[in-house]
């Protein structure tokens, strides 16, 4: 399976009509072309150079995925919509001032500056000008539209571009006439002119155009909160000294630090030192992971208390969090069942719509024999028909539904599997750990004899105070809602996996499990019967 970025598709027809062209070179199996993504999935033994030769002969453009691209690529989308943005803009400033000139002055009598008012073709020759600066500043619209009808695929911006071109050659043709006419008569061809028409189809196909942009950067968040994961650099130990690097340097084999709180950079194995890891990104575990020497490390976790030395197995594509942005992308890139009903019915959709705007001219121009009534019926017909919703409509709601899973520690092979997902009535899970919420709270405590709760808790809480494991968290938390104060501790010591030892009122204090405690304490039968029972019921034990 080979992977290409697409440029110039601007609706549904357009990416079918690429799938079309590429499925019919030689060697080429099949061909999955996304709108959204502007991407295109090529399996089989064809050349690159004849699949991208093969799209530029059908008007567009391809070169093949950087699968190593990261969020550096990610400003290229904003800069489009900036641009987008810009042309929007502009676009209805000048409106503004066409439709107060054409709708307020003409059909409601807004006063107009004195060199205007009174002066039907100087008010025409206004709105000519309005109507040409709008189509400029959306020209793309047209040099899309056209290149499109060169090479015999029609797309959405042939529908439109035919539409605003049309109202405005017949608005020019009738202001023409209007300079052989007495002023009765250039008033009620005034009437008649579409310039205004020309200029909104324009303004507010740029505005759909806008909106969806933005839309399909709201549904690629998740895959960039994936990506914004793995750090940019990583801290290696080289002839014993540290040295920080891209991540895009670090080889196999390399030596890396990762001190508390740092991600970490590249998969590998620990060396030396032991730690917990935060793993909910890659995993869903909400608790941390214990680490010591031999443990595999993954990119884009966190080192939440030691430091680690590790040694890299896995650099840049080859680690798990990569693998798992591989993944979400080709989910969000893959089509369902029903989108390639969609794709069939946007290969046929443009130009029978043109034909349906021909056909409505033509009776319209006979029943009504008005050309310009028929011309606007036409229009309507072209701009109303544009196939935008019908092509992307699946593709958002595929990318959407992958982009949403992937936030929540759910990933989705291919769009099909998120489809028959609609229809799963049971849901069947092996563990309970990933469904929580990854607030651990206490539900139970135990007291000896010799010890009355309050006092069990001030201890608890004070040795817990300079720890941010999740369990110490909720420990401290319970003791702030009981007004629990807690006391200074010194010499503290935080033990991977087992728990916390201090010095609390010159007393040497030990809290964790049962092995860690045990060696320093008799625990009495009772409490060990009490925590297997704990333990039976998902609860962890301290």
């Amino acid at each position: 399976m080979t992977k290409y970025n697409v440029s110039g598709m601007t609706c549904a027809a357009c990416s079918s009509r690429v799938q079309k062209a590429v499925e019919g070179v030689v060697g080429v199996n099949s061909c999955t072309v996304n709108l959204l993504t502007n991407t295109m999935t090529v399996d089989g033994d064809a050349s690159s150079e004849n699949i991208i030769s093969a799209v530029k002969k059908a008007g567009y453009d391809a070169n093949l995925f950087d699968t190593g691209a990261s969020v550096k690529a990610l400003p290229a989308t904003e800069k489009r919509d900036n641009s987008l943005m810009l042309r929007f803009v502009f676009s209805v400033a000048f409106l503004s001032v066409l439709m107060y000139i054409s709708m307020g002055h003409v059909m409601y009598g807004a006063p107009l500056p004195s060199f205007l008012s009174n002066d039907p073709l100087r008010i025409a020759i206004s709105e000519l000008l309005l109507s040409a600066i709008i189509m400029v500043i959306n020209q793309r619209f047209f040099i899309n539209g056209f290149k499109g009808l060169m090479h015999l695929s029609p797309n959405m911006d042939t529908l439109v571009s035919i539409g605003s071109a049309a109202a405005f050659i017949y608005s020019v043709a009738t202001l023409f006439s209007m300079t052989d006419s007495d002023m009765h008569s250039m008033h009620t061809a005034l009437h008649g002119l579409y310039f205004e028409s020309a200029a909104m189809v324009l303004t507010l196909v740029t505005l759909g155009k806008t909106l969806e942009s933005r839309a399909k950067g709201k549904t690629t968040n998740a895959i960039t909160q994936l990506m914004a994961l793995t750090p940019q650099t990583a801290t290696l130990i080289r002839d014993g000294k540290e040295i920080t690097i891209s991540i895009e340097d670090v080889q196999v084999g390399d030596i890396f630090i990762v001190k508390q709180g740092d991600s970490i950079p590249v998969d590998g194995r620990v060396t030396d030192g032991s730690s917990s890891v935060d793993e909910s990104a890659l995993t869903g575990e909400s608790l941390p992971v214990d680490k010591t020497i031999g443990d595999r490390v993954f990119a884009g976790t966190i080192n939440k208390f030691g430091v680690l030395k590790c040694e890299a197995s896995d650099v840049r594509e080859n680690t798990a969090l990569s693998q798992i942005i591989k993944v979400v992308n080709d989910a969000a890139a893959s089509k369902a069942p029903i989108a390639k009903i969609a794709d069939k019915v946007s290969g046929v959709f443009v130009p029978v719509v043109i034909i349906i705007s021909l056909i409505t001219l033509a009776v319209w121009s006979i029943a009504k024999n008005d050309l310009g009534y028929a011309l606007a019926k036409a229009i309507s017909v072209l701009v109303i028909s544009c196939p935008c919703a019908l092509g992307l409509a699946t593709p958002v709601a595929i990318m959407v539904g992958s982009g949403v899973g992937a936030r929540h520690g759910v990933l989705f092979k291919s769009a099909t599997a998120l489809e028959i997902l609609g229809k799963v009535k049971t849901v069947v899970l092996d563990k309970t750990g990933t469904l929580t919420e990854g607030k651990p709270q206490i539900t139970d405590i135990c007291c000896s004899d010799n010890i009355i709760e309050q006092e069990l808790l001030r201890i608890a809480v004070s040795m817990e105070q300079g720890s941010n494991h999740p369990l110490a968290l909720a420990i401290c938390d319970y003791g702030r809602d009981k007004s629990i104060e807690a006391i200074p501790v010194k010499k503290f010591e935080y033990l991977s996996g087992s728990g916390v030892i201090a010095e609390l009122d010159a007393e040497r204090v030990y809290a964790g499990n049962l092995e860690l405690v045990s060696k320093y304490t008799q625990i009495p039968d009772k409490f060990i019967k009490i925590s297997d029972r704990f333990s039976a019921d998902g609860k962890t034990n301290i």
